[in-house]
């Protein structure tokens, strides 16, 4: 049985998300998500943000885009980052840090 999930975006999410990717790339990335919500790795310290490929127009995953998310509830997910893929292999120590506040912040949300 289908279960209905809201996708909460980020205002830096919708901004690099609108640089980065079709309409259609996302709507396929939230597809993929509703089918499987705990697709993406979980990221070591970051208070349990996971992180996704997506695919964009003809590039594939492996030259797509990197998506940050966090799986609140088995009914809510946060999309919290996107970006090239190419241009950042792993996040800093600081930006799981910063991540990791925000991850706080939402689980508290709801």
């Amino acid at each position: 049985m289908c279960h209905a999930i809201e996708f909460i975006e980020t205002s830096l999410f919708t901004r690099q998300i609108k640089q980065l990717a079709s309409d259609e790339d996302l709507r396929a990335l939230q597809r993929q998500l509703i089918g499987k919500p705990d697709f993406g790795d979980l990221i070591q310290d970051t208070g349990g943000l996971r992180k996704i490929r997506m695919a964009t127009g003809s590039q594939g995953k492996s030259g797509g885009v990197r998506v940050i998310y966090f799986l609140a509830t088995r009914e809510i997910i946060y999309l919290v980052l996107a970006y090239p893929k190419h241009t950042k292999e792993s996040l800093s120590a600081a930006e799981k840090n910063e991540l990791r506040k925000l991850t706080r912040r939402l689980k508290n949300e709801v």
